[in-house]
Protein backbone atom coordinates (compact mmCIF):
# COMPACT_ATOMS: atom_id res chain seq x y z
CA UNK A 1 0.00 0.00 0.00
CA UNK A 2 1.51 3.28 -1.06
CA UNK A 3 0.90 6.11 1.33
CA UNK A 4 0.06 9.60 0.25
CA UNK A 5 -0.92 12.52 2.44
CA UNK A 6 -4.56 11.32 2.49
CA UNK A 7 -3.84 7.68 3.32
CA UNK A 8 -3.01 6.00 6.59
CA UNK A 9 -0.02 3.69 6.55
CA UNK A 10 -0.47 -0.06 6.95
CA UNK A 11 1.63 0.11 10.10
CA UNK A 12 -0.70 2.72 11.62
CA UNK A 13 -3.78 0.68 10.69
CA UNK A 14 -2.28 -2.42 12.29
CA UNK A 15 -1.56 -0.50 15.49
CA UNK A 16 -5.12 0.85 15.64
CA UNK A 17 -6.54 -2.65 15.07
CA UNK A 18 -4.28 -4.02 17.82
CA UNK A 19 -5.51 -1.40 20.30
CA UNK A 20 -9.17 -1.94 19.38
CA UNK A 21 -8.80 -5.70 19.87
CA UNK A 22 -7.05 -5.09 23.18
CA UNK A 23 -9.85 -2.96 24.65
CA UNK A 24 -12.78 -4.63 22.88
CA UNK A 25 -14.29 -6.43 25.88
CA UNK A 26 -16.93 -5.11 28.33
CA UNK A 27 -14.73 -5.75 31.38
CA UNK A 28 -11.76 -4.01 29.77
CA UNK A 29 -13.90 -1.06 28.77
CA UNK A 30 -15.21 -0.89 32.34
CA UNK A 31 -11.65 -0.89 33.69
CA UNK A 32 -10.68 1.95 31.36
CA UNK A 33 -13.76 3.96 32.30
CA UNK A 34 -12.99 3.56 36.02
CA UNK A 35 -9.34 4.50 35.56
CA UNK A 36 -10.32 7.53 33.51
CA UNK A 37 -12.27 8.97 36.42
CA UNK A 38 -10.17 7.65 39.34
CA UNK A 39 -6.68 7.96 37.81
CA UNK A 40 -5.39 5.02 39.91
CA UNK A 41 -7.17 2.13 41.61
CA UNK A 42 -6.30 -1.05 43.43
CA UNK A 43 -7.24 -4.42 41.99
CA UNK A 44 -9.66 -4.92 44.90
CA UNK A 45 -11.43 -1.61 44.27
CA UNK A 46 -11.73 -2.26 40.54
CA UNK A 47 -13.16 -5.71 41.26
CA UNK A 48 -15.72 -4.29 43.69
CA UNK A 49 -16.83 -1.54 41.31
CA UNK A 50 -17.18 -3.91 38.35
CA UNK A 51 -18.49 -6.88 40.41
CA UNK A 52 -15.92 -9.17 38.77
CA UNK A 53 -14.03 -12.06 40.36
CA UNK A 54 -10.40 -11.26 41.07
CA UNK A 55 -9.02 -14.08 38.89
CA UNK A 56 -10.95 -12.87 35.83
CA UNK A 57 -10.10 -9.26 36.57
CA UNK A 58 -6.40 -10.07 36.97
CA UNK A 59 -6.43 -11.77 33.57
CA UNK A 60 -7.81 -8.63 31.90
CA UNK A 61 -5.53 -6.26 33.83
CA UNK A 62 -2.42 -8.28 32.97
CA UNK A 63 -3.43 -8.50 29.33
CA UNK A 64 -3.85 -4.74 29.04
CA UNK A 65 -0.61 -4.15 30.94
CA UNK A 66 1.33 -6.40 28.58
CA UNK A 67 -0.12 -4.52 25.62
CA UNK A 68 0.94 -1.15 27.02
CA UNK A 69 -2.52 0.17 27.83
CA UNK A 70 -2.13 0.05 31.62
CA UNK A 71 0.72 0.32 34.07
CA UNK A 72 0.85 -0.70 37.68
CA UNK A 73 2.72 -0.17 40.90
CA UNK A 74 2.93 -2.30 44.00
CA UNK A 75 2.45 -0.94 47.50
CA UNK A 76 2.90 -3.79 49.97
CA UNK A 77 0.37 -6.47 49.06
CA UNK A 78 -1.72 -4.09 46.96
CA UNK A 79 -1.31 -3.50 43.24
CA UNK A 80 -2.56 -0.22 41.82
CA UNK A 81 -3.34 0.30 38.12
CA UNK A 82 -3.56 3.43 36.02
CA UNK A 83 -3.90 4.22 32.32
CA UNK A 84 -0.65 4.38 30.43
CA UNK A 85 -2.16 4.81 26.96
CA UNK A 86 -4.57 7.62 27.67
CA UNK A 87 -5.57 7.90 24.01
CA UNK A 88 -7.91 4.91 24.43
CA UNK A 89 -10.31 7.18 26.31
CA UNK A 90 -10.79 9.22 23.13
CA UNK A 91 -11.84 6.10 21.24
CA UNK A 92 -14.33 5.15 23.95
CA UNK A 93 -15.74 8.70 24.14
CA UNK A 94 -16.17 8.75 20.37
CA UNK A 95 -17.93 5.37 20.31
CA UNK A 96 -20.23 6.35 23.18
CA UNK A 97 -21.51 9.26 21.07
CA UNK A 98 -22.60 6.92 18.29
CA UNK A 99 -26.28 6.10 18.07
CA UNK A 100 -25.96 2.36 18.67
Amino acid sequence: MNTTTNEISTEKLEKVAFILKSIGHPIRLGIIKLLTSQKEMSVNDIGKDLAVEQSLLSHHLNNMKLKGILQNRRNGKNIFYCLKMKEVTTVIECMSKCDL
